[in-house]
């Protein structure tokens, strides 16, 4: 049962945590392009895959009580500590920072008619830097799930 449980744990971490990363990247591709429509779909589909993370992040919890006791694991050892850590930070940048910001520049380019100059002072800063430091924590979690130091 634990091999099924750390399938799924990976699994999903791949098909939804990967999502929640890479979608606010294509948002500012659309912001560039100045599609507005494109923008609110992806800060929607942001945060749906940014809520359903959670799912990995209680699928780890499952592997990890599963675990042979012979490891030692609990919540207060460091890797696993710090895994959760970096990954609520991520959850809250991404839930937060980076859909609001997504969110505010598909209205600036709805109001802009397109054009998109109003977008960069609208969001895209914010998208930009939200998105690369949650995609930094996101990558910094996967280290530690994998060498576990």
């Amino acid at each position: 049962m634990d091999t099924l449980i750390s399938i799924l744990h990976v699994t999903s971490a791949v098909f939804i945590v990967g999502p929640m990363a890479i979608l606010p990247m294509t948002a500012m591709r659309a912001v560039r392009a100045g599609n507005g429509g494109q923008v609110a779909v992806l800060a929607k589909s942001t945060m749906v895959f940014s809520w359903l993370s959670l799912i990995v992040f209680l699928l780890g919890f499952g592997a990890m009580g599963m675990a042979d006791e012979e490891f030692g694991l609990t919540f207060t050892t460091p890797w696993i500590l710090w895994s959760i850590i970096l990954y609520v930070i991520a959850f809250v940048l991404s839930v937060f920072v980076v859909v609001p910001a997504m969110r505010k520049a598909a209205e600036a380019l709805a109001g802009d008619a397109g054009s998109g100059d109003g977008a960069a002072q609208a969001g895209y800063p914010a998208i930009a830097a939200g998105s690369g430091i949650v995609s930094l924590l996101l990558v910094a979690v996967v280290v530690l799930m994998v060498w576990k130091p």
